[in-house]
């Protein structure tokens, strides 16, 4: 009888979501070529091997930013309209980037930019799944990012952890990888706890396990970090999706975790037929509110 991991090889429609910060330079906050080309070649190989592949990332407004010159402090005057025109700039050039890496190992791919709408109005729920499942009928892997350029806070969804379960809800996927700057979960945070234990499964997603997202505070990633990937958990379990929370440090762990082997912490599916995404992110969004 095949274990949890070993499950995992059989997946068939895949969400991986990954962050601006394991997509540039620290020192520059440039695009990291080489992390990039190891991300396009490792969802390529998924889809050769007849899977559906669908990519969440950030780094548009970084990326905008980095493009026009501003300075942290520029950004503030006038925060939202500075934001979104960031945004403008740099989802282009980041398409521009995914396009040209993705074109080298023959592998189509297109843009998807999402806001709360997409989810919220029936209409264009359903558009967008049918969107999606014909982008995978054509072989194609969808690239899917919040539209920062006309998202308020009355209608973004947020951050892309929730995002990416989001898409992995709307489009059946049974599987979520969302690659991180930390190896999983943790009873603590481990920066600042040493006896913090880490947690290799949750078979059952209930408050114990989503306390401990609000233990960690304090750093880039932590507190809002993972309080976040356990809001996506609980989407993606509920709506039938397993989710693995993995370190992106080198990003090959894609297909080391689509081999079964034993890296991350692995949320288990458990469908919710009576699970409302819509009233979950309502109640996320009043929560940051």
């Amino acid at each position: 009888m095949k274990n949890d991991r070993e499950m995992i090889r059989e997946k068939k429609r895949i969400v991986v979501k990954i962050g601006s910060s394991s997509l540039q330079h620290a020192q520059t906050g440039d695009l990291d070529y080489i992390r990039l080309d190891v991300l396009v070649r490792e969802l390529c190989n998924l889809r050769n091997q007849g899977k559906d592949v669908a990519l969440v990332t950030s780094g548009a407004i970084a990326q905008g930013r980095k493009a026009v010159n501003l300075t942290h402090s520029a950004m503030e005057e006038n925060p939202i309209a500075v934001k979104q025109a960031c945004a403008a700039v740099g989802q282009a050039r980041l398409m521009m980037a995914y396009q040209k890496i993705f074109a080298e190992y023959n592998q189509v791919a297109a843009q998807i930019l999402m806001t709360r709408h997409t989810v919220d109005d029936e209409m264009n729920r359903t558009n967008a799944q049918n969107t999606f499942e014909e982008l995978f009928k054509l072989g194609v892997i969808p690239i899917v990012n919040e539209n920062d350029t006309v998202a308020t806070h009355e209608i973004e969804i947020g951050d892309n952890d929730t995002l990416s379960a989001v898409v992995a809800s709307m489009i059946g996927a049974d599987l979520l990888i969302l690659l991180s700057d930390i190896d999983g979960l943790y009873t603590d945070d481990p920066r600042q706890n040493p006896n913090a234990v880490f947690v290799e499964t949750v078979r059952h997603l209930d408050d114990s396990f989503m306390q401990m997202g609000k233990k960690s505070t304090g750093s880039t990633v932590g507190t809002g970090g993972m309080s976040t990937k356990l809001g996506a958990a609980k989407i993606a379990t509920s709506s039938g999706a397993d989710m693995i929370i993995a370190n992106s440090s080198d990003i090959r762990i894609i297909h080391r975790i689509m081999d079964g082997r034993n890296f991350g912490t692995l949320f288990m599916a458990e469908k919710d037929e009576t699970f409302n995404l819509s009233a979950f992110l309502e109640e996320m969004h009043d929560r940051k509110g």
